[in-house]
Formats: structure tokens, C-alpha cells, sequence
């Protein structure tokens, strides 16, 4: 995908989700419960803007046009905004229900103009409420750091909910590394609690939060997520298979470090087999073009065994050094003596996310977190 059609795609994302249609929807839900609220006026201003804004800005745009448009009194506008709220998700309903993206506005509003401890908690069952209708887990951030206690105290009792909602609220707003968001000022230990008491949830979505929220933690401290996991499946409280779920999705970046205890956990012991006739074509690759890689793997066990293999390219980066970037190919069982040829085409095409430069990059073949051969390759 070019970058021509990507900032087209972004584009209609953003006006998909935030355009004049649901504005109207969001002014006419507040005028039925305010009727001295100009209605007009601020789709008006709110849409007019538009033109110029991104997603984001369109989110904070709502959100301090409410403020203008509704009492100047905070407890007053937060009581006309959650009685506009729409009726609750469904409840039957177990995985990736995000409601609608116009009532976002609402949970920003609240952590901007609400994070005051003597609104802190009124503030606090606000995010409660809309969480149920579109996630207010961004919003929480606020909350966590300038009033953790009584932030930890709430999140707490959101894990008893009966609203799945409210419950993945507990999780996904305290994650370490949580997309979009600020970053909060306390440690996983902290957290931990939270996820001991969700991870034996019924509902995928909130599972699902559980797990990317222990791969945040992965990515600094492997050795406690690991840890975590095996004092869970001793616990028995989950079922195997979602625990298998949990484990493999909080896993995944440690496997791709070649953590070893992550993979032992998954059931990759160390690899017994030997790498042949790792070649590569062309040898010099042009921006744009692909790598063409081909290897044999064979076992030398004397048993069977499983072997999750991958491939990393080290990018040159603008100061000549070498960064890695870990790419999955396949997981395999392999037999006493037997072996496996692989080939792959990897693109090496322009991205916005990383910029190639030419010159030395390198491949590299990863079996089970350990390294089985090095290539050097140009790009040009």
C-alpha cells in the first residue's frame, strides 16, 4: 500500500467515525435531557473544524466544545451527560463490542475537567458508566496518576462486575504500554491484583485485556509474566484452553526475543537440529524489491520435537548500526532425522513505520529462540 493510500484510508477512518451525522446524533441525545442546549450552534462548531483535525483532535474538539456548550459547572454537565447516554452494550454479547466511537468524547471530558479530588468520585463512577458504552480505558489514565489510591480502590471493584465492560476497564486502562494513551507512573507489581482476579473471566474480551496487558509487562520484565503464568494454570481456575490462549497472547513478544523460559512455557525446549544451505537471492536487493531466502532444518534428536521458526532482519538504521525486527514463518514437528526445506520472499518495500537505507542489512534464522545462521545482504 502506498503512502498516498494509507492517508486516504486514515482519512476515511476519521470521518467514518467522527462526521456531522454523529455529532447531530450526540447533540440531539443531549438536547432531549437539556432542552436550554444549543444544538445548532454546536454541531456547527464542532463539524466546521473537521476539515483541519485528525481522529485525536477531533475527540479533544467535542470534547472542549461540550465544555463550552454545556454548564460551566462540572457535577452539572457530567449529570446531563451521562443522563444522554445511550442504552448499555449488549450483554449477550462476548468480545469486540467497542460501541460507537462519537460518545469517546464523553471519558475525555471527565479526565480533563474532572480530575480534581473533590470530583475525583463522582469522575471515577462516570467512567463506569460510559465505559459501558464505548471504553473509557484512555480516560482512566489520568485518574491512576494523580489519585492512585483511590483509582486502584475502583478498578478493584470493577473486577467484580457483573458488566463485562467495567471489568476489562480494570485491565485495559491500568496496561503499561496502552496505544493512544498516557503513560501511567506505577509498576506491574502494582497491577498484578487486578490481573489475578480477571484472568479466570468467562468473557474473551476481557481475557484477551488480561493477556496484552502481561505482554506490556513482557517487554521490561519477562521473568514476572512467566512467573505469573505457571502460579496460574497451578491455580485451576481458568479453563485450558483460554489459559492456553492467555499464555500464548502474553507471550508473544518475549518468544520473539527468544526469551527461553517463555518458550519452555509454551513447550519449546532447546532445539536439537542443524541449519544447511541457508542461500539467499539476490544478493543485492533494490528498495522496493524482495529477498528470496531458502534453508534446510533437520532434527537430530532422537525423538520428536516441536520447533517454532523465525526470521529476523536486522535493518540498518540513519547511524550505520543494525536493528533487528523478528518475523514469523512456521512451527513444526519434526522427527528423529527427518527435515524441512523453507523458502520465503520477504518484501523490502518503504514503510511508515521504518525507513530503508541502503547498504549492508542482515538475515538472520531463528529455531526456538536461538540463533541458527547469519547472512549479510545489500540493499540498494
Amino acid at each position: 500500500m502506498s503512502k498516498h493510500q494509507k492517508t486516504e484510508k486514515q482519512f476515511l477512518l476519521k470521518d467514518m467515525l467522527f462526521n456531522a451525522k454523529k455529532v447531530a446524533k450526540l447533540a440531539k441525545e443531549i438536547k432531549a435531557v437539556y432542552p436550554d442546549f444549543k444544538r445548532s450552534a454546536f454541531e456547527k462548531k464542532v463539524v466546521s473544524a473537521f476539515p483541519e483535525e485528525e481522529l485525536m483532535e477531533r475527540i479533544a474538539n467535542i470534547r472542549d466544545t461540550l465544555r463550552e456548550f454545556l454548564p460551566s459547572d462540572y457535577k452539572n454537565a457530567l449529570t446531563i451527560i451521562l443522563r444522554a447516554l445511550p442504552p448499555e452494550l449488549d450483554h449477550e454479547k462476548e468480545d469486540n463490542d467497542f460501541g460507537d466511537f462519537i460518545y469517546a468524547p464523553y471519558s475525555y471530558f471527565v479526565a480533563k475537567y474532572g480530575s480534581r479530588p473533590e470530583c475525583v468520585d463522582i469522575s471515577l463512577k462516570a467512567l463506569e458508566e460510559i465505559t459501558k458504552r464505548f471504553s473509557a480505558e484512555a480516560s482512566l489514565r489520568d485518574f491512576i496518576n494523580a489519585f492512585p489510591d483511590k483509582t486502584m480502590r475502583a478498578a478493584t471493584a470493577w473486577t467484580r462486575h457483573k458488566n463485562y465492560h467495567v471489568r476489562r476497564l480494570a485491565s485495559e486502562g491500568t496496561r503499561p504500554n496502552l496505544p493512544w494513551a498516557k503513560k501511567i507512573h506505577t509498576t506491574p507489581e502494582m497491577m498484578l491484583p487486578l490481573l489475578d482476579k480477571l484472568y479466570s473471566d468467562k468473557t474473551r474480551y476481557v481475557t484477551r485485556s488480561v493477556a496484552n496487558h502481561l505482554n506490556d509487562i513482557s517487554k521490561t520484565n519477562p521473568a514476572l509474566v512467566v512467573a505469573t503464568l505457571k502460579r496460574w494454570q497451578k491455580e485451576g481456575k481458568q479453563t485450558a484452553s483460554e489459559l492456553t490462549f492467555i499464555t500464548k497472547h502474553a507471550l508473544r513478544t518475549a518468544v520473539k526475543k527468544g526469551d527461553t523460559e517463555a518458550l519452555k512455557l509454551l513447550g519449546f525446549e532447546s532445539p536439537a537440529v542443524e541449519l544447511f544451505n541457508l542461500a539467499l537471492l539476490p544478493m543485492r536487493v533494490k528498495v522496493g524489491g524482495a529477498l528470496t531466502f531458502t534453508f534446510t532444518v533437520e532434527s537430530v534428536a532422537s525423538k520428536e520435537q516441536t520447533v517454532l521458526i523465525d526470521y529476523l532482519i536486522h535493518f540498518k538504521k540513519a547511524n550505520g548500526t543494525l536493528s533487528p525486527k523478528v518475523f514469523k514463518l512456521t512451527t513444526a514437528k519434526l522427527s528423529s532425522a527427518q527435515s524441512l526445506t523453507l523458502k520465503k520472499v520477504h518484501q523490502l518495500k518503504p514503510m511508515t513505520t521504518r525507513t530503508l537505507y541502503s547498504g549492508e542489512h542482515m538475515l538472520e534464522i531463528q529455531i526456538n529462540g536461538q540463533s541458527f545462521g547469519k547472512h549479510i545482504f545489500i540493499l540498494v
